[in-house]
């Protein structure tokens, strides 16, 4: 399973969401199971877990937009917490919000980090693994989903990959960075291909 996220924050356009709509059908062997979430404290989580329990699939891989970075960066820790002085797409902010008192602190990624990595970096695009998916609506479905797979015992690798602004989005921001969509699509390739290669 892939996910993507909708425009936010006043974008026309998500990386993710532009990536994803350009994924094939299956890579290496596995089929893609993609879904488009909406930046919604929420609705996000909700549909996301829906989804994981009615296909059951193999793993799940997040994708998010994360503007100030310039490298794709999967993620290696999600938070329990929700803290962003920005909206959602609902109007909502969460200021010190805990995601599940009854759960842990965090949750690391379940997915083959490294090796994810390795793959990406064949396709000579700017690639690191980051400590912090910040604490807004990408975190909190990055811990949803891994707080409700440990709860149900299911087993599912799971995690999140940021990926930069488009080189569109970057236009009237001064030093933002960006990537082009081509090496963003092959990079996410490469990094499910080490997903499924991992079974």
């Amino acid at each position: 399973m892939i996910t993507a996220f909708e425009p936010f924050g006043g974008e026309r356009i998500n990386p993710a969401q532009a990536v994803l709509e350009r994924l094939p059908e299956a890579i290496s062997g596995a089929a893609l199971y993609r879904s488009v979430l909406p930046v919604s404290y929420r609705k996000s989580a909700a549909l996301l877990l829906e989804q994981i329990e009615r296909v059951r699939p193999d793993a799940v891989v997040m994708l998010g937009q994360a503007g100030g970075r310039a490298k794709i960066t999967p993620e290696r820790i999600a938070v329990n917490l929700d803290h962003c002085e920005a909206c959602d797409n609902d109007g909502e902010q969460r200021i010190d919000s805990v995601i599940h008192p009854e759960g842990p602190a965090a949750y690391f990624s379940t997915l083959p980090v490294h090796a994810m990595l390795q793959e990406m970096r064949k396709y000579e695009v700017g690639c690191a693994m980051s400590a912090s998916a910040g604490a807004f609506v990408c975190n909190h479905v990055s811990y949803e989903a891994l707080h409700y797979i440990s709860r149900m015992g299911y087993g599912i690798p799971a995690g999140f990959i940021h990926l930069p602004y488009l080189p569109e989005q970057a236009e009237g921001k001064p030093g933002a960075a960006s990537m082009p969509l081509s090496a963003m699509v092959h990079a996410v390739q490469a990094a499910l291909a080490a997903v499924a290669d991992s079974f």
